[in-house]
């Protein structure tokens, strides 16, 4: 089978923290790549999740939260009840 380049950019710490993760999961990130084009291949859908650990920081939830906040109020969205907030916050940080 012949082989072909899939170049990606992406942010440079982003790349490093997915680098640590797909070497925590035994693979390089070319490996996770071709299982996520073969999966979806596959399935015709985003079938699967791969998940490590939350390591989430009281100050990255923080972060979150603020963020969330400001653009609530750039859109002038309604306030949130606290579950809402916690829902969104998670949905947010990806986990």
């Amino acid at each position: 089978m012949a082989q072909a380049t899939f170049s990606v950019r992406m942010d440079e710490t982003l790349k490093r923290q997915f680098d640590a993760l797909c070497a925590d999961f035994g693979m390089s990130a070319t490996t996770a790549f071709n299982v996520f084009a073969r999966a979806v291949v596959r399935e015709r859908k985003i079938p699967f999740e791969i998940q490590a650990s939350n390591n989430l920081t009281r100050a990255d939830e923080i972060k979150t939260f603020l963020e969330l906040r400001s653009q609530a109020q750039e859109n002038n969205i309604e306030e949130l009840s606290l579950d809402e907030m916690s829902q969104e916050i998670t949905k947010a940080a990806g986990v």
